[in-house]
């Protein structure tokens, strides 16, 4: 997502959406106890994307990365 998305109204390809994309994940994250952001940019990357970094906010660091180590660590972490 670009930060466009996350923080604009209508950023998103819904642009008649009032919303925006960070209300969303912030619906997401108060509704479900446990929630996972999946990230398919390397860990390496993420200090360096400003999106990346609102994102890993609103989900309280619950990133990460999308390879397998990743998804166990993720599904481990949506087990508890």
């Amino acid at each position: 997502m670009s930060p466009y998305e996350i923080e604009m109204e209508g950023g998103s390809v819904e642009y008649t959406n009032s919303e925006t994309g960070k209300m969303w994940l912030q619906r997401v994250t108060s509704h479900f106890k446990r929630v996972a952001w999946l990230n398919p940019m390397p860990p390496r990357s993420w200090e360096y994307t400003y999106s990346t970094d609102i994102i890993k906010k609103i989900m309280n660091d619950r990133m990460y990365p999308t390879t397998v180590q990743g998804l166990t660590d993720a599904m481990k972490a949506l087990a508890k």
